[in-house]
Formats: structure tokens, sequence, C-alpha cells
């Protein structure tokens, strides 16, 4: 079951918000052992809402769940001597802090192989462990921007915009992810761990591979054109008579179809219309033309014609609407998680379907330090240890 194909995998997770707890999030997922690492003062992702679930941000639980919490001040030397005793037993090693922070702590790479030489070592940064930025801090809407992402998006002559979604952070977490699985699959070969350097800039550049090879080739800079892909048409949204609508009708034989649904056949004879590409540099009059005949009818019953003639289509969903998808509920992407203090939360679920059996249920994200004492007495501290390090500060 791919739920627990990492069973046995070790993890520690020194990494906050969201790009390293979705990867941590992703391993704990499929059956790895995630130990939360968090400072006194928690992940700062607890504090980014609305929304709250109890003290907690929503967003804090949706990368989290899974994993078991640890809080220790690593700026005491008691404190650090448990990171130490931990990583020695560890298969993997994630953490997010700005280059340079975790070698001061004493938890660097070079330092922590000679503890446990079959480490993986995941950093996950702004803009890398190297070069002339890799001592500047970045956020996800700050990649976004210096990356020409939010060149991209929004509509001509509106102000820069961004994917409210946090994609970049969200896309590192899954390169990382991939990473460290690629770095396990080579320890099984050669018994050695080793530093990975994944950022959010190199995932940003990632999801432009297409526009960035597109400017590499004729050194067009792309323009903002909405919702329109700007390698075909019709691939866009269109205004009906109560909504929006998506249609994908640039390949094969559909944009005659569609003008034919629309009781336009000539227009697939037009000169302008006659291929994707000639409708890619007249969009603007394609768009004038098809958007006065969707406008006259709701969405539902263009949706219902499109489909009959097998031509791509969709209502532009709300959150609402995405809530009653059928197919929601039949790839099980909506999960409920049971949290002791605050009942059933939902949340977006593992994205990959195992067809061979039923999959396990979701442990809820850890309060803070609420796994610290379980934790360290199955690391062999004695009773009377543990009542130290929580007496002097180390452990919370």
């Amino acid at each position: 079951m791919l739920r627990d194909a990492l069973q046995g995998l070790r993890v520690l997770d020194f990494t906050q918000i969201a790009a390293g707890p979705t990867c941590t999030m992703l391993l704990a997922d499929m059956g790895a052992r995630v130990i939360k690492v968090e400072a006194p003062e928690g992940d700062l992702g607890r504090s980014l809402g609305p929304a709250w679930v109890g003290d907690d941000s929503a967003l804090y639980h949706s990368f989290n769940r899974g994993k078991l919490g640890l809080c220790l001040d690593l700026k005491q030397p008691t404190g650090l001597a448990v990171a130490q005793r931990l990583v020695a037993e560890a298969d993997v090693l994630i953490e997010s802090m700005r280059p340079g922070v975790m070698e001061r702590l004493g938890l660097g790479y070079q330092a922590v192989a000679q503890l446990n030489p079959a480490l993986v070592y995941c950093s996950i940064s702004a803009y890398g462990q190297e070069g002339p930025y890799a001592d500047r801090a970045g956020v996800d809407g700050i990649l976004q921007a210096d990356s020409g992402l939010m060149s991209l998006i929004g509509t001509p002559g509106a102000p820069p915009c961004k994917v409210q979604a946090p994609v970049v952070d969200v896309v590192t977490g899954y390169m990382a992810c991939m990473a460290i699985l690629a770095k396990l699959q080579a320890r099984h070969r050669d018994g050695q761990g080793g530093h990975l350097d994944v950022n959010l800039m190199n995932s940003a550049l990632a999801l432009q591979q297409s526009s960035i090879t597109s400017y590499l080739r004729d050194g067009e800079l792309p323009t903002r054109i909405g919702s329109a892909a700007p390698y075909s048409a019709p691939n866009e949204a269109f205004q009906t008579e109560d909504g929006w609508m998506m249609v994908a009708a640039y390949n094969g034989n559909r944009w005659e179809r569609l003008c034919a649904v629309l009781r336009h056949p000539e227009w697939a004879s037009d000169p302008r219309f006659a291929s994707s590409a000639q409708r890619v540099v007249h969009r603007a009059e394609m768009q004038e033309a098809l958007t006065a005949v969707f406008r006259t009818e709701p969405t539902a019953y263009w949706l219902d014609r499109l489909r009959e003639s097998d031509i791509l289509c969709s209502k532009v969903a709300d959150y609402s609407d995405l809530l009653e998808h059928p197919q929601l509920a039949s790839n099980g992407m909506l999960a409920s998680i049971e949290h002791p203090r605050h009942g059933d939360l939902r949340v977006p679920g593992f994205p990959v379907n195992s067809l061979e059996a039923a999959e396990c249920p979701y442990r809820p994200a850890p309060d803070k330090g609420e796994h610290s004492r379980e934790l360290l007495l199955e690391a062999g501290f004695s009773e009377g240890e543990v009542d130290e390090l929580f007496g002097c500060g180390a452990v919370i």
C-alpha cells in the first residue's frame, strides 16, 4: 500500500510555514515517521491566519498532518545534544533555515555527517545554498515576483498579480520529496547519504518551463492575457449569461465542432481562425465573436452542448462548487482528520491514489511539543533526564 511504503523511515523536520512542511507531510503520508522539531516560539505558520483551528492557523494544519511534535531550544547546549542524538539515528533531515543558520547551531551538514554518514540532508531555501543571493530570505510571493512568474499572471493593464495559492512553496515541497526519495534509492546502492539543495527560485523556474523556453527561442516577452494560453486558442475562459466557463477547443477538429455548436460554421473556414496559431494572432477578434454567442445562454446550457460534441470545457468553479464536485469523493482527495480537541478537520489529502488497498487514516498535525516526552523516552533518555531537560527549558 502506498501510504505505508516508507514505514521505518526516520525523518527529522526542522522546517516551517509551507515549503518544507509540504515535503515532510508527503513523507509522513507515505508512512515515514516524521518528527517535527520546533523552536520554543513554534512554527511561524501557526500564526498565519485566518482561518483558525483553536489557537493555530488552518494553514499550519494543512501542511503538518501525520507528524510527531518535539519542541527544542537548540541555542541551549542540552537542547543541541538532544538533536544530535536524534540525528545519529535518523535517515533524513530536512531544514529550511537561511543558509548558515544550521551551521551556527551546530547542525550543519558537515557536522551531522560526522555523526551519521548515511544521513540524507535536504536544505530548502529561497535561492540556494551558494551564489550571490544565497544569504537572502524569501517567501512564496517574493519568488513569484523575482522569478518572472508574476509577470505572466493577470490581465493587460492590471496591477501585478500573484497566484493566491502558495504554488512556489508547494512545488518546492514536492521537488524536495522527489529529491529525497531519489537520494534514498542511491543510498541503497552505495550506503552514502548526501546534501541536497532545493530552493524556491529553481522551483519557480520549473513552473515556467514552456514560457521561459519560448522566450529563449524568440526573445519575445510574454504578456498578461488573463485565462488564455499563449500557445493555443481557444483555450481560455468565456463569459456566459450567468457566469464563466473555460473552453479548450484548439486541437484536431474541435474548433470546427465548436463553430457548429455556436451555429457559426463559417468561422471554421475564416482565414483568421483557420489554425490555432492564427487564432492566437487574432485572439481578440475570436474572443469577441465567441463571447457574443456564449453570453446568450447560461453556463449549464453550454456545458451540455459542448460535452455532447466532445469539446473540453468546465465551469469556472469556486470552492463551494468544488466541494460538490462528484469526482472529489471518488478520488478520496478530501480527507477527514479527527483531532482530539477540535473534532473533524477536512483538508486536501495525499494526491496519489493507491488502487490495491484501502488507505489508512491521517494523524492530525501536532500541538507544539505534543510528543516531546514520548520521543525522548523512545530515544533512550531516562525519566530523570527528561525531567531535567524540561526543567532547564531545553525541551518544551
